[in-house]
């Protein structure tokens, strides 16, 4: 067993531990914890595999982004706890087959023959970048595919927010083109105060008195 053998089993240990503590953890956020590691874990296998690309993505989108996302929105709203348990051994029975047919699906696609029939696992150069080579086939071979996932990408955005967006009542908005067209008599208008003539006649009767 040598050292790549190793460093593969302790990451596959860690991710199957931190994945169980994830659905058996009484805390949300130590759950959401867990997971993060899980996350980091599978990013170390896939530097193993020389997927560089996938792993800091992984690191940087999961990890980076998703997860704090998660970390707000568990701490933010009130979870009942009590309440959130009560289905739990209820669906156990489904959830556990369910994990079974998934195993049992990836060990029978593991073992084929099929698949490493003949195939070892090819060493590349120490100056080898996945990265590099994954760029050079995305935006060569597949740049027509990677460019309409792009827009589907957009829509979905624009979708989003077109469908949660919700115009408020009390919201003020500028209407430029009134300010434009705004001229001086629109917004000044000289007027006569009643107290402003009072005051003028009392001026005019109190000189009147000293003449």
């Amino acid at each position: 067993m040598n050292f790549e053998t190793i460093v593969f089993y302790v990451f596959a240990a860690l991710t199957v531990f931190a994945a169980l503590r994830v659905i058996t953890s009484r805390n949300p956020v130590h759950a959401a914890l867990f997971l993060v590691l899980a996350f980091c874990s599978m990013a170390g296998i896939w530097m193993l595999l020389e997927a560089e690309f996938l792993a800091i993505t992984l690191v940087l989108v999961y990890v980076g982004a998703v997860m704090v996302l998660f970390l707000f929105v568990v701490m933010m709203l009130d979870i009942n706890l009590v309440q959130l348990r009560e289905g739990f051994w209820r669906w156990l029975l489904f959830g556990a087959a369910l994990a079974g047919l998934m195993a049992f699906e990836m060990i029978w696609v593991l073992g084929s023959s099929r698949i490493f029939a003949g195939r070892i696992a090819i060493k590349h150069a120490a100056d080898y970048s996945n990265t590099k080579e994954l760029g050079r086939l995305m935006y060569t071979d597949y740049v027509y595919p990677f460019e309409i996932a792009a827009v589907i990408l957009l829509l979905a955005m624009v979708a989003a927010i077109a469908l949660t967006f919700r115009r408020r009542k009390d919201a003020k908005s500028q209407a430029v083109a009134k300010q434009v067209a705004v001229r001086k008599a629109d917004r000044l208008r000289l007027i006569k105060m009643p107290a402003e003539n009072r005051a003028r006649q009392g001026l005019d009767s109190t000189e009147e008195v000293a003449r």
